[in-house]
């Protein structure tokens, strides 16, 4: 087919792709965190068939692992973390104006009145005492009408388990579809998204677990106020390249301020806990875990959620890695095409002289 055909179908299908998500994204979100479940844990299925079990029992066992590990987070952990969140905003204003004391005992030089740093605290402490719970109700209305507790906790599980049972068939019914003379070519290319998807989303997933678990757990420990709430959100965010690292630590440094203020070794042990983290995330977890080879450069990972996030909002955001990944590997693979080319090489090149 000539490349121009090839571009246009190409493009059609781009364009067909961008406007399902456009119109059915709220639709198509627990089939996307389905899929992704299943490809996550697809190749603990696989090890359980190696050891012995069948594909249904491999699924079965992965499935009441599951529940029994989402029963004792329901019980254990999502009652304290719902309430130190909720703690956390009311507490906020309150945040906000011990700080203002703060800085005007001990740097009174920049709290004088009319000083841009005044204003701005007193505009932020403002914003969050009228409207921080408005602000609340607001994001749990939309994560809500979103997520759709319904879809949430039955149709996610029920498609996850259906596609990792059926994963192996899916994807060898996908290669009898493709087109024989590329074959190969088609082939080669999803080898190589694959190993970039499993190193960077199943990778980074076990780091931002572990991660989450280590910074919830040490800053419980320590007694930090909301130290849930901060291991939480830092483990989350640890999915973008440095974004956890800064967030979660500027907000326990920042808390633990506020609560062991005079008694610096309590701060410093606050401190102490991220940058270990930081040491064992940067020297062991993402080295070992993720891997070196995944060829997913942070910035156009930033770039890639922060694009699809705002076109199509929290199923853009899911769908943001995979594409990426994908449009690397293609990417790489038209430069090769193009530096083999006499596009590029020219007459210069020894091959092609006296053509």
């Amino acid at each position: 087919m000539p490349v121009r055909a090839q571009l246009k179908y190409w493009g059609i299908a781009a364009i067909a792709f961008a406007v399902v998500l456009w119109f059915l994204g709220d639709v198509l979100l627990p089939f996307v965190l389905g899929g992704a479940i299943a490809y996550f844990l697809d190749p603990v299925a696989d090890r359980l068939e190696r050891a012995g079990m069948s594909r249904a029992m491999a699924t079965g066992t992965i499935t009441i692992g599951a529940v029994v590990l989402f029963v004792i987070l329901a019980l254990a952990v999502a009652p304290a973390l719902a309430r130190q969140t909720s703690q956390l905003i009311d507490t906020a204003p309150e945040l906000f104006r011990q700080l203002q004391s703060f800085l005007t005992t001990h740097f009174p030089s920049i709290m004088v009145e009319g000083s841009p740093v005044r204003e701005t605290l007193v505009s932020i402490g403002e914003t969050i005492k009228e409207r921080g719970a408005q602000l609340f109700d607001t994001v749990l209305t939309s994560a809500m009408s979103l997520l759709n507790i319904l879809l949430l906790f039955v149709i996610v599980p029920v498609v996850a388990v259906y596609m990792l049972l059926d994963w192996d068939n899916m994807v060898a019914r996908v290669d009898e579809l493709l087109p024989r003379d590329h074959a190969p070519v088609i082939r080669g290319l999803a080898r190589e998204i694959d190993a970039t998807l499993a190193g960077f989303i199943r990778g980074m997933g076990s780091v931002c677990l572990i991660l989450g678990t280590y910074y919830a757990v040490t800053l419980w420990l320590v007694g930090l106020n909301f130290g849930l709430v901060v291991g939480v959100v830092a483990g989350m965010l640890t999915f973008i390249p440095y974004v956890g690292a800064i967030v979660g630590g500027a907000l326990a440094i920042g808390l633990a301020l506020f609560q062991f203020w005079g008694d610096w070794v309590w701060i410093a042990v606050v401190a102490g806990i991220f940058f270990f983290g930081q040491f064992l995330e940067g020297n062991f977890l993402t080295p070992k875990l993720v891997g070196e080879s995944v060829g997913l450069h942070p910035v156009w990972l930033i770039l890639a959620l922060s694009v699809f996030g705002s076109l199509f909002g929290f199923i853009g955001m899911l769908v943001a890695v995979p594409l990426a990944a994908s449009l690397g590997v293609i990417m790489r693979f038209l430069v090769g095409q193009y530096t083999d080319s006499k596009l590029y090489r020219g007459l210069s090149d020894g091959d092609h002289i006296g053509e």
